[in-house]
């Protein structure tokens, strides 16, 4: 298709999507790559740090271990300050090129992409999941511990199963954040999205046409993202009327649960 100056909108449309896809399903893929990987290990480090900030210190503890949990959590706190308290954008330049500077560590743009995604989204992620933690009775917590359970084997069978359920629905959106936060990685030359849509863009000098096209790939991946995410939430809130058997003899004894009608 030839197009000029005098072309009409939507033949500029066609135009760039015929002659620049290869451009937009690159640093879509690479879009996707950053953000899943970076939502995986940013969740990975979240439930560590999260577990680690929820266990109780008991006063009959040995001093230093109540020292070291201290300083575990002043540490940890002031990892999740940092990196909600400051811009990725800044984050990426400072870890790219200071990582390059200080200690002569020379990261790709994608591996340093990913790993800027995973700690900053690991930040977010310890505190979502430490209010998951907390949002458990505490009840459960006394019950596993009256069995003799441990705080690890309680957080492993009990407490965690059902806080990274709660927390599903936090999870999802931060990955949708993620997918559209991977553009400001551009200022470290990763190449995803935003940044072949800036190179398409810079050869024809039609930056509407092409950023409206940019706009709708955003949107079909988050969309999308999201409507997968929602599935596995319903699924994992189970049928909506269960049955609790409170005997294997008396009929009676089983009580129907009637739960909320899914939308």
């Amino acid at each position: 298709m030839a197009v000029d100056a005098t072309s009409p909108f939507f033949d500029w449309v066609f135009y760039i999507l015929q002659n620049y896809w290869p451009l937009f399903l690159r640093g879509a893929t690479v879009t996707l790559i950053i953000s899943l990987t970076g939502t995986i290990v940013g969740f990975a480090l979240g439930i560590l740090i999260g577990v680690v900030r929820t266990i109780p210190v008991d006063q009959n503890s040995h001093f230093i271990k109540k020292l070291g949990l201290k300083v575990v959590n002043f540490l940890l706190l002031c990892y999740i300050e940092i990196f909600r308290g400051t811009p990725m954008m800044v984050q990426a330049m400072v870890i790219f090129y200071g990582a390059a500077m200080v200690y002569n560590i020379h990261l790709s743009p994608l591996y340093a992409g990913i790993f800027i995604v995973s700690i900053n989204t690991g930040a977010y992620m310890a505190e979502i999941v430490r209010g998951g933690i907390i949002s458990i009775d505490k009840g459960q917590f006394e019950a596993a511990h009256s069995i003799g359970m441990t705080h690890a084997q309680t957080m492993l069978n009990i407490v965690l199963p059902q806080a990274i359920r709660n927390i599903l629905p936090a999870l999802s959106n931060e990955f949708v954040i993620n997918i559209k936060d991977t553009s400001v990685l551009n200022v470290i030359s990763v190449t995803e999205l935003f940044f072949m849509s800036k190179s398409a863009a810079g050869n024809n000098f039609r930056y509407f046409e092409v950023f409206l096209v940019t706009c709708v790939i955003y949107f079909i991946m988050t969309f999308t993202v999201t409507r997968i995410l929602r599935y596995f939430e319903v699924r994992l809130e189970g049928p909506s009327a269960y049955t609790i058997h409170g005997s294997q003899t008396v009929p009676e004894a089983e009580i129907k649960i009637m739960g909320r009608e899914k939308k």
